[in-house]
């Protein structure tokens, strides 16, 4: 029986009901993770990339609210 490639988890940030992680998978692709309380997110690398320029503009946006 042959042995299955490891995916790597790495923890980035992680609180009481939070955590985002990225995982490098056995085929060399890069995954992000984020879990808001009961809400999970899985994003490949150009998606991740979009969801960080959306968020970066939502910070931005709240700030100006303020």
């Amino acid at each position: 029986m042959s042995e299955q490639p490891e995916t790597n988890i790495e923890s980035i940030v992680e609180t009481e009901d939070n955590f985002f992680y990225t995982a490098h998978e056995p085929d060399g692709e890069i995954t992000y993770h984020l879990q808001f309380n009961n809400v999970t997110m899985h994003f490949f690398t150009e998606e991740w990339q979009i969801a960080l320029d959306f968020l970066d503009k939502v910070v931005q946006a709240s700030k100006k609210m303020k």
